[in-house]
């Protein structure tokens, strides 16, 4: 039960949301993201912690050698998993290939930031304006994957318990529709990122924002490095609405590790979405008297 212990942490209520919507169904008010890595994990574990200052939480052992290493940003969770296969996914510029690129973080102080990165033997990130407030620097992490740094100073605290991920589309609007219609997330205004040279689309649910934007339709895909998981009452309810919409179901509807139930779906860039019902704890069998 220790994966469902690590995720049913003490949440307020959700905020109430659009009826049919598949975000009223969530029991945390954010996202938890995931992304699989094939260097050495002692140097994901020491670059998400001590250089991006990320809360370390206890990791689950899935079975068979495989770990899952987990990190707590606000209500929401970062988790890290060792994939072989990792070392073969398309990575390059933000702009070479869809999927899932890019994890945003918040930071009331620049120099602080920086300093964690040269004391570790990272270069200082390179800070400038951002669109939509604040300075931006994007960084790799040591499986070459991207982060982006913003730095707010003096912004609301809450701000540095929330975090963004990117989403590099190959169809915007079907995109769009996705988190929009079937997941259910509240769409913001859009935003105009000269940095990024594109237009960013946000959906957000509580503490966590998914950027959209698009380069075009031609890009190689990376389906497999990054993914979104939502903590919810119901996933029966998930999988009619799938079957329903024709959406691409990943891996269907059963049982995952211990105390969990599943179902795993692929948005129109193969990025997986999957929801995640805690189950009932069972009570324990009374001793027997014979």
């Amino acid at each position: 039960m220790l994966l469902a212990a690590v995720l049913a942490g003490a949440w307020p209520a959700a905020a109430e949301e659009p009826a049919g919507s598949l975000s009223a169904l969530s029991t945390q008010p954010s996202m938890n993201v995931f992304r699989r890595f094939s260097v050495d994990r002692a140097k994901m574990i020491e670059f998400y912690g001590e250089v991006l200052g990320l809360k370390a939480l206890p990791s689950i052992q899935l079975g068979g050698g495989n770990e899952m290493i987990l990190f707590g940003i606000g209500t929401a969770q970062v988790k890290l998993q060792a994939t072989p296969a990792a070392s073969q996914y398309p990575g390059g510029d933000v702009k070479a290939a869809t999927g899932l690129r890019v994890f945003t973080f918040f930071y009331p102080d620049e120099a602080a930031v920086s300093a964690r990165f040269t004391a570790k033997g990272y270069p200082a990130p390179k800070f400038a304006p951002r669109a939509g407030g604040g300075r931006a620097a994007m960084v790799l992490d040591p499986q070459q994957q991207w982060v982006e740094l913003v730095a707010m100073p003096g912004a609301p605290p809450d701000t540095y318990q929330r975090f963004e991920v990117g989403i590099t589309a190959a169809n915007l609007e079907k995109s769009r529709a996705f988190y929009r219609s079937f997941v259910g997330l509240e769409e913001l205004p859009p935003v105009v990122d000269p940095a990024l040279g594109a237009t960013k689309y946000p959906f957000r649910h509580g503490d966590t924002t998914i950027n959209v934007w698009s380069f075009g339709g031609t890009l190689p895909a990376n389906k497999s490095s990054a993914g979104i998981q939502y903590v919810i009452s119901n996933v029966e309810t998930v999988d009619a609405k799938a079957k329903a919409q024709s959406v691409t179901i990943d891996r269907p509807l059963g049982l995952f590790g211990q105390g969990l139930r599943t179902i795993w779906l692929s948005d129109p860039d193969g990025v997986t979405n999957y929801f995640a019902q805690i189950l009932p704890r069972r009570p324990a069998a009374a001793p027997s008297t014979q």
